[in-house]
């Protein structure tokens, strides 16, 4: 990938509209100096004094910041938060995002809002040390109603959308965004605009998803074909190749430090190497970044390979953030594509 033609591809996202349908949560960080150091009076046991608050979107918002970041021209998020204080962080911090339109992301009394807590210990001259998490998240199924406006929003926003994007982020099924009846939408929308390019990710894997574009890591690809997963690149690509074949969709897998392996419907497959690693990394958020810039690549008219490339810019920037849920910018895409840091 050139710098010319990495800027080639990503002028053109301006003009994007991307639809990202998913399980938007709340990053909240809370920075610890260790060099205040207390101990509770009433318990004995030692306090962390937190000496800043700060907060971002996470999950299907980890896309958002960066498709916000890559300069998408409207990204419409599709998704829910509940009427409580993180619900007003997490829609304050997606509407400041520039591009977003945060019309179809629904507030309901009926959901918490997915929280994620971090607490992280800044030592000066190291990178920060994140503790024990503490997670709010729903544990019952997300109620019919709440299914119903997000399909609504969801095939309104699609109608004129240039990509979508599905991300489904919650570890038990049908408590979040991204139910079973959620996903029929999201199969009659590939059906009714079948050259729209539509990518799912889930953490729990993409089995009983529709035939869209699939975006998994190894281990899930290994669940679905039967493979081992520390099977050779060869066999990932014929696996990858298959698998897009009797979807009809791309597929694209990531393999840590091997790379990542793409494979078109027609049985064409790509394989790009891993970047070297330039110093402390943090994998928080890097498989979100390769999401965010597949999708919107070849929503640009980038081939399979460029796809592919682009990507992996964006991960080897992402993992070099520390301490944040990071995202690349077109920028900073060109200056590594040239060989800077």
């Amino acid at each position: 990938m050139t710098p010319q033609r990495c800027r080639e591809i990503t002028a053109r996202y301006a003009s994007l509209r991307v639809v990202l349908l998913g399980d938007f949560c709340l990053d909240r960080y809370l920075e610890i100096d260790p060099a205040k150091p207390e101990t509770s009076i009433e318990t004995g046991l030692p306090v962390h004094n937190v000496v800043n608050v700060r907060a971002q979107p996470g999950g299907a918002g980890t896309i958002l910041n960066n498709l916000s970041a890559l300069g998408v021209g409207t990204i419409l998020p599709v998704g829910f938060h509940g009427v409580d204080g993180e619900g007003f962080e997490l829609a304050r911090a997606v509407a400041s995002r520039r591009g977003v339109d945060a019309t179809p992301l629904l507030e309901t009394p009926q959901r918490r809002t997915f929280t994620y807590c971090k607490p992280l210990v800044l030592e000066p001259g190291r990178p920060p040390r994140e503790l024990s998490r503490l997670d709010t998240k729903n544990w019952t199924p997300t109620p019919p109603e709440v299914e119903d406006r997000i399909i609504a929003a969801l095939q309104a926003a699609a109608r004129t959308a240039d990509a979508v994007i599905v991300l489904d982020q919650v570890d038990i099924a049908e408590t979040g965004v991204v139910t079973r009846r959620v996903l029929e939408a999201v199969a009659g929308v590939a059906t009714t605009r079948p050259e729209l390019p539509i990518i799912a990710d889930s953490r729990r894997g993409l089995g009983g998803f529709p035939a869209v574009i699939f975006k998994m890591n190894a281990a899930e690809l290994a669940t679905m074909s039967g493979l081992p997963v520390s099977s050779e690149l060869a066999t990932v690509r014929d696996a990858a190749a298959d698998l897009a074949r009797r979807n009809g969709r791309p597929v694209f897998v990531t393999l840590a430090e091997r790379g990542m392996m793409g494979a078109l419907a027609s049985g064409d497959t790509a394989w790009v190497p891993a970047l070297p690693v330039r110093g402390p990394i943090d994998v928080v958020g890097a498989g979100d970044s390769v999401t965010a810039n597949l999708i919107t690549a070849l929503a640009a008219g980038a081939s399979l390979r460029e796809a592919l490339e682009l990507a992996s810019l964006a991960a080897s920037i992402v993992l070099h953030q520390v301490g944040t849920t990071g995202a690349a910018t077109p920028s900073d895409l060109a200056a590594l594509a040239s060989g800077g840091n």
